[in-house]
């Protein structure tokens, strides 16, 4: 983040943002990117607009005061815009760094742990702001709140030890060659053990099957469509008898743990 955002020089390789080259054209990619580090460095003896005029002032950007009056509002900074900095929850300092971040409207947004440290309402508060901005700009989010990653965010990439280990589209019709899927299962209690496991994977939208028990079966789909209706007549046909039939989906955090194990 620290490269794409050129506030460090990378030691190898190359970065793009917006088609221009890191390194090479630092300042036009400045004017393109809006960046709330980790730690918000936020002047706490200045006013909300106070300080949101001085950092459109050091953007040069013309009619200021109606464009911190609009990001003011879009934030949800209004009830508090007349309040010191310092006199802020950490929520709204949040709201804070996000509006100086897209005061000269970005084409990306860098948000690196943005809901780290806030209660569950403030989460809910900056996911739905997080949420309205993404119609418009290409957000890179980074958190280890995995159910926020799941709720927010339209593609996951996991790194570990510095390398990526998975990358996937959370849309499951993407055709995107990632890695680390988010597949949907049907989990299967039988009376007997499956005689003929073919039958299973030779329908369609049937990725693997993973057996837990001597009759306990987990089937892995690389589809959204419902297959229990199929499954349920291949099983029967096939002489066996259901206990138990239950669809879900691989969560964002089971992924994580066998993706860095």
């Amino acid at each position: 983040m620290k490269i794409l955002t050129c506030f460090m020089p990378q030691s190898s390789g190359t970065a793009y943002v917006c088609g221009e080259e890191v390194g090479k054209s630092d300042l036009s990619i400045r004017k393109k990117i809006g960046y709330l580090p980790e730690h918000n460095p936020l002047y706490g003896s200045m006013y909300i607009k106070e300080y949101l005029l001085f950092v459109a002032q050091i953007h040069g950007l013309k009619n200021r005061r109606s464009r911190v009056e609009e990001v003011v509002e879009q934030v949800g900074l209004t009830r508090e815009q007349s309040k010191k900095i310092s006199q802020l929850s950490k929520g709204y300092k949040q709201r804070v760094g996000i509006a100086q971040a897209i005061i000269h409207n970005p084409e990306v947004l860098i948000l690196d742990e943005p809901i780290s440290g806030l209660d569950p309402n403030q989460i809910v508060e900056i996911r739905n702001l997080i949420s309205n901005l993404r119609k418009d700009k290409t957000i890179i989010f980074s958190s280890h709140i995995l159910q926020e990653v799941e709720s927010i965010c339209d593609r996951v990439v996991i790194l570990d030890k510095g390398k990526i280990v998975a990358d996937r589209y959370l849309n499951a019709n993407s055709d995107a060659n990632t890695t680390g899927e988010l597949r949907s299962y049907i989990t299967l209690e039988l009376t007997q053990a499956l005689a003929d496991l073919d039958s299973i994977r030779r329908i369609t939208g049937v990725q693997s099957i993973e057996k837990l028990q001597s009759t306990e079966y987990k089937i892995y789909l690389n589809t959204e469509s419902d297959l229990r209706e199929q499954i349920f007549d291949t099983v029967v046909g096939s002489g066996n008898k259901i206990l138990g039939m239950n669809a879900g989906k691989q969560s964002l955090e089971n992924v994580f743990k066998e993706v860095t194990k």
